[in-house]
């Protein structure tokens, strides 16, 4: 294993182990607010330091956690869900009106910026944590069918995909039991880097107000409100901003290793 994957990895599963952990225990009440104890700095007491409300930060990046992921989790679920079929049958009928169709609306939705988009649907839908999900799940949809679509049309014109034509399975099938599984990795590795970007989104779009709302933790909520006070608790900016770079951090390096391990090429050629 290389070592952007075992640090990737590392930092990953940290993450996890406090979102999963917060579902049991948090060192305070992350809602509980006191204010004669507000505004205190890192202590033994309270690990990471107060905000202006006196509620635990520690608590609230733990909770916080926990939502970030949430919200990354299913919208790459929900792009994959509908972007690799539509990758595959991109492929499939490669040339045909429905790959036009296909690609030209990837071309549409990839004309925006993601976060503008995200903005544009939460703008509309109303703010909130669901809200969020379908909005960063409809701008990974394409990302999926075009990475889908590029590593299927490679595989259409191998010698096994031709055998399976030949023995009369149609392009339906040998897309679920041929194409399917020879791209996995590669969509595998795909979805750790989404999954990077879905919780950056999920951070911008709650820096806005249009995640998810209180009292429910978020990182990017967090940043918002310690933005007026920075010069005298700059603790309040430095504790999600870190856990924010960090779990990006440890996604994309999981993501540059497993690409490595996955792939035998990338790893003769790095060693």
């Amino acid at each position: 294993m290389t070592r952007n994957l075992i640090l990737g990895a590392v930092l990953s599963s940290l993450v996890l182990l406090l979102a999963a952990l917060s579902f049991i225990w948090t060192p305070f009440d992350h809602a509980a607010m006191n204010i004669p104890a507000k505004l205190q700095t890192p202590n033994a007491q309270h690990w990471l330091g107060t905000d202006h409300f006196g509620r635990d930060l520690m608590s609230m990046i733990m909770v916080g956690a926990r939502t970030s992921i949430a919200v990354a989790l299913v919208a790459v679920g929900i792009g994959m869900g509908a972007g690799v079929p539509l990758g595959l049958a991109a492929a499939a009928r490669k040339g045909s009106w429905l790959d036009e169709l296909i690609m030209r609306g990837n071309d549409l939705v990839f004309a925006f910026p993601s976060l503008v988009i995200a903005i544009l649907i939460t703008a509309v839908l109303g703010a909130g944590a669901v809200n969020a999900i379908i909005a960063i799940g409809i701008f990974n949809i394409p990302v999926f069918a075009r990475i889908t679509r590029g590593a299927a049309l490679s595989l259409w014109e191998r010698e096994f995909i031709l055998a399976a034509r030949v023995a009369g399975k149609g392009a339906a099938r040998i897309s679920a039991e041929h194409i399917l599984p020879n791209v996995m990795n590669l969509l595998i590795v795909q979805g750790t880097i989404q999954f990077s970007l879905g919780i950056l989104a999920e951070a911008g779009l709650s820096y806005v107000g249009l995640g998810a709302q209180p009292p429910t933790p978020s990182w990017g909520r967090m940043l918002a409100d310690a933005q007026t006070m920075v010069s005298f608790a700059p603790h309040l900016a430095l504790v999600p901003g870190m856990a924010i770079i960090l779990t990006v951090l440890g996604l994309n390096l999981l993501g540059d290793g497993l690409r490595d391990y996955l792939d035998p090429k990338l790893r003769v050629a790095r060693a």
